[in-house]
Parts: C-alpha cells; structure tokens; sequence
C-alpha cells in the first residue's frame, strides 16, 4: 500500500506525475509487467517512441543553438579584425596590423600576403624588405597552382584544407608547424598578377573543407579594396 501522505499529495496533484519522464516511464514498465510478456501494450511502445523522438529533438535543437552561437562568435571575430585592419593610417601599418592584431584576433598563427612578380630579383626590392615575413614574392601563375595543389582546373576563390607538400613554398621554416590553412584569392584590378591572402593554423582541425567559408569571403573582399586603395 502506498503511505497515506504520498497517496494524499499524489492525488492531490497527479499533474506533477505526468511532468515527470523518469516516473511515467517506471509506472509504464511497471504496468508491463502486471500483464505478462504474453500481452502488447501499445500505449507503452507508443510512449518509448515518443520519447526517442523528443531526445532527438532535444538533441537537434542543442545543436542547432551551439551552431548560431559559433556561427556569431565567427561573425564578431571577422568584424573585429576588419576593424584592426582598416584603422592604420599607413601601408606599412597595414601590413603589420595584419600580422599582429588581426591574426590574434582571428586565431590564426601565420598570416602571408602572397604576390605574384615577373621580376626574378622581387625579393631584393628595399621597400617590399621592409614589409617583413608577412610578404611573400612568387613567380607567375604561383597562386592558381598553390590554390589547386597543383592540380589543373580553376581555382575556388576560397580554400580551406589541411597543408599540402607546396606548404614550405609559403611558410618557409615553419611550413612543418602549420597543419591547415585559408586559401583566399585576390584581384587587385586590370593589369595587375593575381595574389593570394593566407592564414595558416598549428591546428589541424580550425580550416576544414565542409567549413563554411562566406566570413572568409567577407573578409577577402574588404581586404582586397584595402590593398587596391593603396595601390592606386
């Protein structure tokens, strides 16, 4: 028998029972039980059912917040470091901005600007020296083929993937560090070589391909009319 005051509260408020999972589910298996293997009860595989249902749905919608929230903290990081960049009053300022405040801003470990030349001697030029580590000099058609690992077909405008065996040709000594890097591909307007922006991360896993890659665009966009503006 069921202790009176139990039994009183239980009727007084039998609600309170039906909010509680964990007790329909023992009262329902219970119910199982009385009748025998011998008998179906509908109600309660009706019931398991929809429970699994409701976890999956729970779990969805856990997913789906956790998403919305990384999907902002992307957003807000890319905007900060826009920014950072746009606030230097000078190229040089620019350039460094771009290998300090914005690459801790995004998280990235590395940051290169890479520029095509038809010049053999670019490298030598005392003014692109004064830029440091985050200017790298490549010959000719270097982007297109850096972007496609060397693979012929056209280029996406953005590539996010785990390093590849062209990787020393961008990093240089730390190319063994840098496990995954961004890919972004630059048009600095009629007349002028392609480029191409990078970051690369110690992180194997922060550039995936089934990233998404439209902040990424964002940014290269900003960057690229920054870069046309100091160029003309």
């Amino acid at each position: 028998m069921i202790e009176p005051d139990l039994r009183t509260i239980i009727l007084a408020q039998p609600e309170r029972l039906l909010e509680d999972r964990d007790v329909m589910s023992a009262l329902v298996g219970a119910n199982e039980r009385a009748m025998g293997e011998n008998i179906v009860d509908l109600r309660g595989i009706a019931m398991q059912r929809l429970e699994t249902r409701l976890d999956r749905l729970e779990d969805t919608h856990r997913s789906v917040i956790a998403a919305a929230y990384e999907n902002l903290a992307g957003t807000n990081q890319v905007h900060r470091a826009i920014l950072q960049l746009l606030d230097p009053p000078t190229f040089e300022g620019f350039m460094q901005a771009l290998s300090t405040e914005v690459a801790q801003t995004l998280r990235v470990d590395i940051v290169r600007l890479v520029l095509e030349t038809v010049q053999e001697d670019g490298l030598t030029d005392p003014a692109l020296r004064r830029l440091g580590d985050v200017l790298h000099v490549a010959p000719r058609a270097f982007v297109g083929s850096y972007l496609t690992n060397g693979r012929n077909g056209p280029a996406r405008p953005v590539v996010l993937r785990q390093t590849t065996t062209l990787a020393a040709t961008v990093y240089g000594d730390r190319a063994d560090d840098i496990r995954s890097e961004a890919l972004m591909k630059l048009d600095f307007g009629k007349g002028r070589l392609p480029a191409m922006l990078v970051f690369g991360s110690e992180d194997p896993h922060q550039f995936k391909p089934i990233h998404g890659t439209d902040l990424l665009a964002f940014f290269a966009g900003v960057f690229e009319r920054k870069m046309r503006h100091w160029l003309g």
